[in-house]
Formats: structure tokens, C-alpha cells, sequence
């Protein structure tokens, strides 16, 4: 399958999926993030404001920002690259590009992003064998993971069923190196299914 058909089925699936049972996959992937030592010594965290139906972040940026992280946000520039601001509470968001909320902080620039010691991302679905993801089709995560460090844990995160073994790899993409769900985090080994 194509990847805009699969975006188109995927997007269906979670949208039949009712808030509540959302929320609650939310709740356990948050929780299952922040028991793992590596999320938990991470001062410096790049994540995402989640937004429709895409598993909740809302908690987890609030949870981490709580324990002392620092957590930087996207925003979303002209040319769909995505620059970064710090997080400081939930006053200091405001409707961006989209209406997608976004920090009012200074913008860090684009290779902010190189400075985190994790970095979590949006996906619709990730390829189990190469940790290739089916993002929205705009490219801004794949840029943005390009420029981080082969060390730093990459997570997409992602409701359960939507860990794959079918998502078309383009030159383009950017392969993340775990997946958290509801059920537990997967490290991608590529080549191994």
C-alpha cells in the first residue's frame, strides 16, 4: 500500500477510536516513557504538542517539564522545517501555524534539535525492520531527525497496531530508534523483524 493510502486508513482507524480508549493508551504510553531511566535522566528533551488524534503528549510534556527536564517544542516555520522553543508551562503556548499550539519562548533555530538528549516524534505508523515512520507527508520530522546525533533515542510514538511491517522507505526518510505504545517500547533493530 501506498503512503497516502496508508495515512488515509491509519487516520480512519484512530479516528474510530473513541476518546476515551485514546486517553487511556495515552495514560500508559506516558507512563511506560517515564519509568525508562534513559527518559528519566534526559535534561534536555525535544518533543511535540499533540493534536487531533495522534496519542496525547499534552501529560507527558506537563510530567516532564514538572520533573525539572527541560522540554523544547516545535514550531513550525514558512518552509515546513521546524524550529524549536522551550516549553514553559501550559500559559506559554499559543496557536501557530495551523493552529498548532506552540511556546511563545525565543526560537532556538532549527538545529536546536541537535542539543537534546532525547527526541520524541509524531507518527501515524513505524516500520518494525527498519524504524522507517509514516509521518503526514510534510517531511518537517525528517529533517529535524537528520540533524540529530546517532546516540540520542529517537521515539515515535504510537497506539497499538500501528508497529508494521509495511511502510514503503523512501530516500528521504529518517528512521527512528524506538516506539512507545501502550503496551511497552520496542527498540528497532533494523533488519530485524
Amino acid at each position: 500500500m501506498d503512503k497516502p493510502r496508508l495515512r488515509s486508513a491509519i487516520g480512519a482507524a484512530r479516528a474510530a477510536v473513541s476518546e476515551d480508549d485514546r486517553h487511556t493508551a495515552s495514560v500508559m504510553t506516558r507512563e511506560t516513557l517515564l519509568e525508562q531511566p534513559w527518559v528519566q535522566m534526559a535534561g534536555l528533551v525535544a518533543c511535540y504538542w499533540s493534536i487531533g488524534s495522534e496519542p496525547s503528549t499534552h501529560g507527558l510534556v506537563l510530567a516532564l517539564w514538572k520533573h525539572g527536564t527541560t522540554v523544547m517544542l516545535p514550531v513550525l516555520r514558512e518552509d515546513d522545517d521546524l524550529d524549536w522553543a522551550v516549553y514553559d508551562g501550559p500559559d506559554t503556548l499559543a496557536p501557530g501555524r495551523f493552529g498548532i499550539m506552540e511556546p511563545v519562548d525565543t526560537r532556538r533555530g532549527v538545529d536546536a534539535v541537535r542539543t537534546a538528549a532525547l527526541v520524541i516524534v509524531p507518527a501515524l505508523a513505524v516500520d518494525r525492520s527498519t524504524g522507517v515512520r509514516l509521518g503526514r507527508g510534510g517531511g518537517s520530522y525528517d529533517r529535524a531527525l537528520a540533524r540529530v546525533g546517532p546516540n540520542v533515542p529517537t521515539v515515535a510514538l504510537l497506539y497499538d497496531g500501528e508497529l508494521r511491517e509495511d511502510i514503503p522507505e523512501e530516500p528521504h526518510d529518517i528512521p527512528v530508534r524506538y516506539v512507545a505504545q501502550p503496551n511497552g517500547i520496542t527498540r528497532i533493530v533494523p533488519g530485524r523483524a
